[in-house]
């Protein structure tokens, strides 16, 4: 073969030195349009969630309870309404390449799992043992519960006990029913998140959704009189009046509002046509 075939032409040479240079060069990058921002911001809505979670861990290791439990529930606050906003803005379509269902689930784990099950250990109401087997029990029992993709049925029911260990821990805290009646609860309701019994999702289950939505806002508004209760006993002790705990009346329907959330799913489950509209 002669070199004439073998050498690379002027303009071949040209060319490559050209490409190579083009590569160097940054390329421009694409500008965000308004969608894609208005996309993001409802990721940020939903990380906010984890400094949420954090300024609740420094309470409760602190034990400042009634100030975790606030930052416990603005959290849940975010969680409820992030996911109906980033269907309604499509979120998820236009911007495939970040998963909300991974970040949420993260954030989740954190502030209905970890802080909860921390704060029942750290408050020790049931024992330094039973305290410390009931967080292993909710850590563990959680952390599979989050791996089955399976989670959820047709109707949007959780299938199993989802894990609200935030809500469950809260009303602990609050009626005090000791110590073997608490560790009961959280062991049944570990055993519970294997169980293929139906719990209530307020939102996103249609049947009788206007009902389980209003017993949610309902036990949400005995929680928050809870906290208000305690916090001015906690105000009243510091200047020396004898400060009021939280009164009975709350109590019961902090008790009567969350077994009714904690049951429903199920007895929708035992009778189908519950609650469904008439063709």
């Amino acid at each position: 073969m002669s070199k004439n075939t073998t050498k690379a032409r002027p303009g071949e040479r040209a060319k490559a030195k050209a490409k190579q240079i083009a590569e160097r060069l940054p390329r421009p990058k694409k500008k965000v349009t308004w969608p894609q921002a208005r996309a993001f911001s409802v990721h940020l809505l939903t990380a906010s969630g984890s400094f949420l979670a954090f300024v609740s861990l420094v309470a409760a290791s602190e034990e400042r309870w009634t100030a975790m439990f606030w930052w416990l529930g603005l959290a849940l606050l975010v969680d409820g309404i992030d996911g109906p906003v980033a269907r309604k803005l499509e979120v998820k379509e236009i911007l495939p390449t970040w998963s909300g269902e991974l970040l949420d689930n993260i954030i989740d784990y954190v502030t209905y799992v970890m802080i909860p099950a921390f704060a029942l250990y750290q408050r020790g109401f049931m024992g330094e043992g039973l305290s410390f087997l009931s967080a292993a029990i909710i850590v563990v029992s959680s952390a599979i519960y989050y791996a089955d993709t399976g989670m959820k049925t047709k109707e949007n029911f959780f299938k199993g006990f989802p894990v609200v260990w935030n809500m469950v821990v809260f009303t602990l805290f609050v009626i005090e029913p000791g110590q073997w009646t608490s560790f009961a609860i959280v062991v049944i309701a570990g055993i519970l998140t294997f169980v293929p019994m139906n719990f209530i999702h307020p939102v996103r289950v249609v049947r009788l959704r206007s009902i389980n939505l209003g017993m949610t806002l309902l036990w949400c508004a005995f929680g928050a009189l809870a906290l208000a209760q305690s916090a001015m006993a906690q105000f009243y002790n510091q200047i020396g009046v004898l400060g009021e705990q939280v009164g009975i009346f709350t109590k019961v329907g902090i008790t009567v509002t969350g077994l009714y959330l904690f049951f429903i799913g199920g007895v929708m489950q035992l009778f189908p046509k519950l609650g469904a509209k008439k063709a």
